[in-house]
């Protein structure tokens, strides 16, 4: 099993059409794992408040949000959770939309370092970000997700 397929759950990829703006970007894309006992819903707010005070540091390539925090801010177990939001998030003024918001919950710094190097070769090619903006269905991101690169 691949390290994607370990720490993704078929049932933590959504597609929503839009959001009210950035927090309700961060709410909406992680609350699936508040929902099942990964993170408490104080990652939501450490998240946002992180935020607030460094700036937009998620939004990582184009397209892309690696929404995260730290550990003590409310992880309970690892995994992923991954939102496509159709008509994009703008996280700071000016900026461009943001349309794939993936949520990363890590218990540990070390504990996450194979998905993240999946990620990192996955997203190392536009491609690979804008067919999961493109994918009809969660099963196809989920597909794109977990498969082997």
């Amino acid at each position: 099993m691949n390290a994607m397929a370990d720490m993704l759950e078929r049932k933590n990829v959504q597609i929503v059409d839009s959001c009210k703006g950035w927090e309700d970007s961060v709410h909406v894309a992680v609350q699936p794992l508040v929902d099942q006992g990964y993170v408490t819903s104080d990652y939501i707010d450490g998240i946002i408040s992180n935020a607030k005070e460094y700036g937009p540091y998620f939004v990582i390539a184009p397209e892309l949000a690696l929404l995260h925090a730290r550990p003590e801010q409310g992880v309970i177990k690892r995994q992923l959770a991954v939102t496509v939001v159709r008509e994009g998030v703008v996280f700071k003024e000016g900026g461009q939309p943001v349309h794939l918001l993936v949520t990363l919950a890590a218990t540990d710094p070390n504990g996450h370092i194979e998905a993240m190097k999946t990620l990192a070769m996955m997203f190392a090619d536009p491609e690979n970000i804008q067919a999961v903006i493109d994918a009809e269905d969660t099963d196809r991101i989920y597909e794109l997700f977990t498969r082997d690169i």
